[in-house]
Formats: structure tokens, sequence, C-alpha cells
């Protein structure tokens, strides 16, 4: 199928595409980005929904607890880790960033726990910044199925 062909199939099926991830805020869709690592929307939805009242984003996570934010957010799998990457990540955006997540792509890839693929989300979502494109496992399975070029490598 030619790709313009598919452009417009899909605009037509789908002409209000939004992300999966509940957020209100460009910081509060950075910390559900990164919890979204090896995890489903809908779980990373479920936690936030809790997430999100109990702690201010950025500030109260900044200031949280560690063994308590782990307990927070583990039904995610790989908590630790996430854990640590998000109090650090909301350490450097009060102190460094008044408390805003900042629309560049270098300086949100300086943040713990946010790579390309994290910033792209959030730019794009929230500032309408399209500095790449936002590709995962089921992108390669989908475009495979359509017949678009099959690569190993999304």
């Amino acid at each position: 199928m030619p790709i313009k062909k598919l452009i417009t199939l899909l605009k037509k099926y789908y002409p209000d595409v939004k992300c999966a991830l509940n957020y209100t805020t460009p910081e509060e869709l950075l910390i559900a980005t990164i919890l979204s690592a090896q995890c489903t929307d809908k779980r990373v939805n479920i936690v936030t929904e809790t997430l999100f009242k109990k702690y201010k984003v950025p500030q109260g996570l900044a200031k949280a607890n560690l063994k308590e934010l782990e307990q927070d957010i583990k039904s995610t799998g790989f908590y630790k880790n996430k854990a640590k990457n998000i109090k650090s990540c909301c350490e450097d955006l009060v102190k460094k960033h008044n408390s805003k997540v900042v629309p560049d792509l270098e300086t949100l890839k300086d943040l713990a726990g946010v790579g390309r693929k994290t910033a792209n989300v959030v730019l794009g979502e929230c500032f309408g910044v399209a500095e790449g494109i936002v590709v995962d496992t089921h992108v390669r399975r989908l475009s495979n199925r359509l017949g678009l070029p099959i690569s190993d490598n999304p």
C-alpha cells in the first residue's frame, strides 16, 4: 500500500488520536512516561491516579521518601530504579528549571530516567515539537503487517 494512501486511511479512521497516558501537565506526563517503561499504559494510569494526588509534581516527588515512593509505584515494575530516577528528575526540575519541563530535547535528556524516546513523547504531546518519532516494538509489528519496509530495528 502506498504510504500516502495509508496516511489518508489512518487520518480517516483515527482522526482524534491522543496519548494513552493520563496527565494534566507536562511534568505529570514526564513522570508517567518514565513509569511506562516495560509497563502497560493502563497500569501506569492506575498508579498515577493515586501518585499525582499524593505528591505534587515535581515538588512533592522531589521531597518524597524513596522507600515510600518505591512502594507507591511497585506495580509498574523496575520500581527501585524508576523511583530513584523520578526523585532525581524532580529534584533537578525544582532546582534547575523552576519546577517546569523545558521544551528542549537535550535539556530533557539530561534529567534522570529520561532518554530520547521519553523526551520526544513530552515534546510532541505537550509542546507540539517534533524532534523525532516515538517508535517502539508495536510500531515495528504494525508497520510489518501493513507491508511497509520490514526491519528488525524500529
